[in-house]
C-alpha cells in the first residue's frame, strides 16, 4: 500500500476514534447518565458522578489528541498518537475487562473493552506502515 492510500486511511480514522471519543468525554463530564444510558450502562449513584466526569475528562482528552494531530496536517504527529494511545486502550480495556470478570462491572461494559481493543489493533496495524518522509 503507497503512502497516500495509507494516510488518507488514518486520518479517516483518526477522525472518526478521536471524534467518538472527544464526544464520549463531553457527554460523560456534561449528560453523565445520558450518555451511560446510550451506552447501555446503569448510571452510578451520586456519589459516584465526580469520578466518571474525570474519567469523561480523560477520554475527551485521548480523543481530542487525535483530532489535534490532524489538524496539523502533520503525519509524523498523528503517529505519535497512535503509538501513544494504543498504550492507553490496551490498558483502559484490559481493566475494563478485569473488573467485569470480577464482578465489579456489569457486562455491558465489556463495549469498552471491545471498542478499545479494535481501536488498538487498528493502530498496530498502522504503525509499521507509517509513512516515511
Amino acid at each position: 500500500m503507497n503512502n497516500d492510500k495509507i494516510l488518507r486511511i488514518a486520518r479517516g480514522f483518526a477522525l472518526v476514534a478521536g471524534g467518538a471519543d472527544a464526544a464520549t468525554g463531553v457527554g460523560l463530564v456534561v449528560l453523565p447518565g445520558f450518555t451511560l444510558g446510550a451506552m447501555g450502562v446503569a448510571a452510578p449513584g451520586a456519589e459516584a458522578v465526580i469520578f466518571l466526569r474525570f474519567v469523561g475528562v480523560f477520554v475527551g482528552a485521548v480523543g481530542a489528541s487525535y483530532l489535534v494531530a490532524l489538524a496539523s496536517r502533520r503525519a509524523d504527529r498523528l503517529w505519535a498518537v497512535f503509538r501513544i494511545t494504543t498504550l492507553f486502550r490496551l490498558a483502559a480495556g484490559s481493566f475494563v475487562a478485569w473488573a467485569v470478570w470480577t464482578g465489579r462491572l456489569e457486562m455491558r461494559w465489556l463495549s469498552v473493552t471491545i471498542t478499545d481493543g479494535i481501536i488498538a489493533g487498528v493502530q498496530l496495524w498502522l504503525l509499521p506502515r507509517e509513512p516515511r518522509a
